[in-house]
């Protein structure tokens, strides 16, 4: 079995004695934080440090994109979603995308401050008004204006030090299913997709974007499994048509839309089979376990690649960050 590994999600906010052990679990190469793991800025450096001590190398992501999806918020700035972008960005590019990457760098700059690595981020979905659960997630509803600002914003996060992660591959926008409650089938054919919803992962592969999730969206007209389980997707499309070489995340396995797939077991084993490298099962310890016997079961390698997620040393521009969050609050104001 080629190299993966597992991300593990938590309790509460600090570290059990059952997590502390997974932690040590050589397959285990990252943690991801919900909300119920943020009370305050303060608390959550605690947890990072508590997680280092057992785990130093780990991977230790949040979503952070701001809007509806902001894991923590006592303590940093209340971000506006990134959807809030573009009306300036139509009205004034050159402005549009220096907000763009004002908030990416505010982001990112944030959660680095806490010494998280990763926040699971930007959405290069685009905004066809189907879906509420991607909605003004998305940074638009046009494909160049979802193009231009998610480059600007990326910029922004690299800038702060932190990867990019973009999802959900090959696009979300268009299903009105919402996949963490039911299955999501979108009909179209692979050219629409090529010539729309890909064309922002493509150039986010083509910028060397270092990760991305896929979507657990079936897309029949182009294979039958859904994306984070295909073949198709993963090593034709993504890889080898693309030339994407950064670590493939799936989605998290708990979902209901990845129950297509079967037992923990079989949606790990399809994952892995399809070319996902990091896998995510959140708010279900039990499939965690399953997923993680399945993985030794297998004689799966540690993932090495992952490193290249780890967050890098940057210099703070505490005017730029000011700034930053004059803006975001102006937004969220309108």
């Amino acid at each position: 079995m080629d190299s993966a590994t597992l991300f593990l999600d938590l309790e509460g906010t600090e570290l059990t004695d059952e997590e502390v052990q997974l932690l040590r679990d050589p397959l285990i190469g990252g943690v991801i934080l919900f909300g119920r793991n943020t009370q305050s800025a303060a608390q959550v450096a605690d947890l990072v440090q508590s997680i280092r001590a057992v785990h130093p190398d780990s991977i230790i992501s949040i979503d952070q994109e701001g809007g509806r999806v902001q894991r923590l918020k006592e303590g940093v700035c209340r971000l506006p979603p990134v959807q809030s972008l573009n009306e300036l960005y139509v009205d004034n590019p050159e402005k549009g995308l220096e907000a763009a990457r004002d908030l990416g760098y505010l982001m990112a700059a944030e959660m680095r401050n806490l010494d998280i690595d990763l926040s699971f981020a930007p959405v290069l979905d685009i905004d066809y008004g189907h879906n509420d659960v991607i909605g003004n997630r998305a940074f638009s509803n046009t494909v160049d204006s979802v193009i231009a600002l998610s480059s600007a914003y990326i910029q922004g996060m690299s800038d702060a030090g932190m990867a990019a992660t973009g999802k959900h591959f090959p696009g979300h926008g268009w299903v009105k299913s919402d996949t963490h409650l039911e299955g999501a089938v979108d009909e179209r054919s692979f050219e629409t997709l090529w010539s729309a919803d890909l064309k922002p992962f493509r150039t986010a592969i083509d910028n060397k974007i270092e990760a991305m999730m896929l979507a657990h969206v079936v897309y029949p007209e182009c294979d039958g499994q859904p994306a984070g389980f295909s073949s198709y997707w993963l090593r034709q499309v993504l890889v080898e048509k693309l030339g994407f070489e950064g670590v493939v995340f799936s989605d998290d396995l708990s979902m209901k839309a990845a129950q297509a797939a079967g037992s923990y077991e079989e949606r790990v084993k399809a994952s892995l089979e399809a070319g996902c490298q990091a896998i995510l099962c959140c708010n279900e310890r039990q499939g965690t376990l399953e997923i993680l016997e399945y993985m030794h079961s297998v004689d799966c390698s540690p993932l090495d690649s992952l490193a290249r997620l780890k967050g890098r040393a940057w210099n703070v521009d505490e005017k730029r960050l000011q700034n930053a969050r004059l803006f975001a609050e102006r937004l969220l104001a309108l």
